[in-house]
């Protein structure tokens, strides 16, 4: 198992798939670039417009889609290391889904006194103030991640032999890597017939272009979730990590809800996602801090 997980997860196969997916990316914009000209000139035609194809501004889109799906192998690479890292990942991840959905409409939005009268616009501007609330709530998160490990530094919190739960994650991990492979692929073939054929099937399948993958990947994620949750009563049965640990599924899973609504309620679901998990982390580390303090002045009624 350790041979197979070097080889998916080390460092030194992240480093390479970032030198992959940014070659990728430059690549896929200009060719994009390219599309997007060939059709402003009359040099090419296609039988149906898109509005990805229309304006400049949405050639932005599909690097943007490698690097979140590099961010997905980030996600999974930071798994056996820190939930927390993990869990902060999957709240980066749907933030810059939305900053892409923001490219995407970018480039059709209308400039008009009746701004708020108007879906997209008002689509639009839902998704500008959500998406600097997100990257508060990501920072105050990272805030927390950062005062639990300094804990754990300083020698505050007592930690148990975990060795078993590490290796399970690791199971986990691998099986996801697979997945991430499987969906990437499968998803960028039905994405492409549905570019070819015309047929209303297709149409309702991909009307959200922004959930194809990341609805598919967040069921599997999900699964993934329960698995380790139930494997953590391995290893611990403290009340506050349970709680930690069900309470960020319970944010994973607000978050795979959101891919099936639209507008406001889209929104409104990633905003309490993340709100919620970092609550979750906020009181979880008061948790930690009073246990600490409780075992230091026992350490020292003792001396």
């Amino acid at each position: 198992m350790e041979k197979i997980y070097q080889k998916l997860l080390s460092k030194r196969t992240k480093e390479r798939s970032e030198q992959a997916i940014l070659w990728i990316a430059l690549v896929s914009f200009i060719i994009h670039l390219l599309v997007i000209g060939l059709l402003h000139f009359n040099i090419i035609s296609i039988n149906k417009s898109s509005d990805l194809l229309e304006n400049p501004i949405a050639a932005i889109y599909t690097p943007f889609s490698f690097i979140l799906v590099y961010e997905v192998y980030l996600l999974i690479y930071y798994l056996p290391k820190s939930t927390s890292t993990y869990i902060s990942k999957q709240y980066e991840i749907i933030a810059l889904i939305i900053i892409r959905r923001l490219f995407k409409d970018l480039s059709h939005i209308s400039l008009s006194s009746n701004w708020f009268n108007i879906k997209d616009d008002l689509l639009f501007t839902f998704d500008l103030i959500a998406s600097v609330i997100l990257f508060y709530l990501i920072y105050l998160f990272h805030v927390q991640r950062a005062k639990l490990y300094s804990g754990v530094k300083n020698g505050k919190i007592i930690s148990s032999n975990i060795s078993k739960f590490i290796n399970a994650k690791k199971w986990v991990a691998i099986a996801l890597v697979l997945a991430l492979l499987a969906t990437a692929i499968y998803s960028f073939l039905n994405w492409s017939i549905c570019v070819f054929q015309q047929n209303e099937t297709n149409t309702v399948l991909f009307k959200n272009i922004n959930n194809i993958f990341f609805e598919q990947f967040f069921n599997i994620l999900i699964i993934a979730d329960v698995i380790l949750l139930l494997f953590s009563f391995f290893h611990t049965d403290e009340f506050h990590k349970v709680i930690r640990n069900s309470g960020f599924l319970i944010s994973t899973i607000l978050i795979r809800i959101s891919f099936s609504v639209d507008g406001i309620i889209n929104v409104v679901l990633i905003i309490s996602a993340i709100l919620f998990g970092l609550l979750i982390l906020v009181i979880h580390n008061k948790f930690e801090n009073q246990i600490a303090n409780e075992i230091k002045a026992g350490n020292e009624i003792e001396e």
